[in-house]
């Protein structure tokens, strides 16, 4: 048995809600780990699920999102925010009397509006959003190692019963994640500073090279620096995806966003004014944030930045994060 191995699984069945990385990854993990059962899936697109029948990592494939969740003891609502309550209200008249909900996306007040109203009062929903993803979307971009040594965040409702969050978290873990649990509107604080204002400035970087017609397209694929490279991989990710992310984060982008036009600004007066002490003073407090990153195993010091072009097609190797929300 591989690392974090069960003896028994801990749902019977669970029913994976949109088959992409997140979904696949999650399907490779808990079979690996023998933590579930039967793994039934859905995909809105036909083409998907011909995929995934083909790829074999569900048990089942339904044509529907409420025959996939017949009988499941866990639910894994692994589609785009914007999307999350039309799901719900799919499927809540079919989920069991004391079966778990939970989602892997990036902003979890909004998902909590908009999928709780639509869920049976037996039901428990359990919020989640795993910090791991590539670049890469769709089903096969998966692999079970993919939540190895990452945390995934649980974002229980106020007065939620503790024993289905434990065994959620027991899953969780099998799949090789740690689990924390934190409030949802501090949640969404949090990684609007660390997902998803990054990203935004990613592909604001992205779009200045695009547009800034003296640099033409070929100089700057050619010599493109660790740096910029970092950022196209960045912006690489599902656009759906993020477009959802930041209409339904808004007000804590927004507010993070402000903080860094400020900071922006205070190292645009330093470059100015030829302020050699302040920068260097700024670049190594930063700095020390990064090598606490790398000490807490969430990244490597690796000159490639932990990627590497030898590896197959839709596979990244775990370090190579970049947040699916």
């Amino acid at each position: 048995m591989s690392a974090g191995a069960t003896d028994r699984p801990i749902f019977r069945r669970i029913a994976l809600i949109g088959l992409g990385l997140i979904a696949g990854s999650v399907a490779m993990a808990a079979r690996a780990s023998g933590s579930a059962g039967h793994i039934a899936g859905y995909a809105k697109s036909a083409e998907t699920r011909a995929a995934v029948r083909d790829l074999g990592f569900c048990d089942s494939v339904h044509d529907s999102a409420a025959e996939a969740v017949a009988g499941a003891d866990l639910v894994i609502l692994a589609v785009p925010v914007g999307a999350m309550g039309e799901i719900a209200a799919a499927i809540g008249p079919h989920l069991g009397p004391g079966a778990i909900v939970t989602d892997v996306g990036s902003v979890k007040q909004e998902v909590i509006a908009a999928v709780a109203p639509h869920l049976p009062a037996q039901v428990h929903f359990i919020p989640g959003h795993p910090l791991a993803g590539t670049e890469h979307s769709g089903p096969r971009a998966g692999f079970a190692s993919l939540f190895q040594n990452r945390w995934w965040l649980l974002t229980p409702l106020e007065g939620a019963e503790p024993a289905p969050t434990a065994r959620l978290s027991a899953f969780v873990r099998s799949l090789g994640a740690q689990v924390e649990e934190m409030d949802a509107a501090h949640h969404d604080l949090v990684l609007s500073v660390t997902s998803h204002v990054p990203h935004l400035i990613a592909y604001t970087m992205v779009g200045v090279a695009d547009h800034l017609k003296r640099v033409t397209e070929s100089e700057v694929i050619k010599y493109s620096a660790a740096g910029f490279r970092d950022f196209t991989r960045i912006a690489a990710s599902d656009p759906v995806m993020w477009r959802d992310v930041f209409l339904t984060n808004k007000e804590a982008v927004l507010d993070v966003l402000g903080r860094f036009t400020e900071e922006l600004f205070v190292l645009q007066r330093a470059i100015r004014m030829g302020d050699a002490a302040q920068l260097q003073e700024y670049f190594t407090r930063t700095r020390a944030i990064r090598r606490g990153i790398i000490e807490a195993g969430q990244d490597t010091a690796a000159p490639d930045f932990g990627r590497s072009a030898a590896l197959p097609e839709g596979a990244v190797k775990p370090s190579a994060k970049s947040d699916e929300g």
